[in-house]
């Protein structure tokens, strides 16, 4: 146990020209009283891993680039075998204001006790981000498939700016709990489903200034594509074969 409740996880994948100024931001919310930092380099070829360490920030490197997803699960796992009570994810290319960390932080703590708090560039609250008619039309997608398999209208489907209770982070750290590859909006549908008590809160996000984004080119169809077929999936795996049904109560 480390005596911190919260777990600030950062993956990054060549993020040099980017990383620094995100660590610049939550330093400056002077957060270690009660939180760490873990930056999980995903087998960068620049600089990352060098500017992480060289501030002193706890590193994971992957020897082999594995993805956004199995980034974010060897961070599920640090913090589990951490005793952390709270994780909040955030992107390591400067699009995720630092500022929502404490907004998130204090939502998870509310009486109501929410599992995940997602934080929304589309509700009233937050800031201005502009968005392709391309996107516009994944998100209305996914907003409608949620909606009509949970019931939930969700804003913010694809949103990486999240926080997780011990409950849903321990949950994801499990084998096949977790999509390793683009956790998105089926994430979100497989826990609303499962019964996993799903909130958002407004947040500020900027646009990427710097680096590469993994949603480029053609990328960006065949990463809609994916993504309907795998809330397709998890409806027909939580609905009809009943999986992992009734496992969530074990991860109080």
């Amino acid at each position: 146990m480390r005596g911190k409740e919260l777990l600030v996880i950062i993956p990054a994948y060549n993020e040099e020209e980017n990383i620094g100024r995100v660590l610049d931001q939550l330093e400056s919310l002077e957060l270690s009283a009660f939180a760490d930092v873990l930056v999980i380099d995903d087998a960068s070829i620049d600089g990352t891993g060098w500017e992480t360490r060289r501030r002193g920030v706890e590193t994971v490197a992957h020897v082999f680039n594995l993805g956004y997803g199995e980034s974010l699960q060897t961070g599920y796992h640090y913090a589990v075998r951490g005793g952390y009570r709270y994780v909040i994810q955030m992107d390591g290319d400067g699009q995720h204001d630092a500022g929502n960390v404490l907004p998130i932080y204090r939502r998870l703590k509310e009486p109501d006790r929410p599992d995940i708090v997602l934080g929304s560039r589309f509700m009233e609250g937050a800031g201005e981000y502009p968005v392709s008619l391309r996107k516009r039309l994944a998100l209305q997608l996914f907003r409608l498939g949620i909606r009509g398999a949970a019931g939930r209208w969700i804003a913010d489907p694809t949103t990486g700016l999240q926080g997780l209770s011990c409950r849903a982070f321990r949950f994801y750290a499990r084998y096949n709990h977790f999509d390793d590859k683009y956790p998105d909006a089926n994430m979100i549908l497989q826990m609303l489903l499962l019964g996993f008590r799903v909130e958002e809160e407004p947040a500020v996000m900027h646009s990427r200034t710097a680096g590469k984004s993994m949603h480029r080119g053609l990328s960006p169809v065949w990463y809609m594509c994916r993504m309907l077929f795998s809330m397709l999936a998890v409806i027909f795996r939580i609905k009809v074969l009943k999986m992992d049904v009734g496992e969530a109560e074990d991860y109080g």
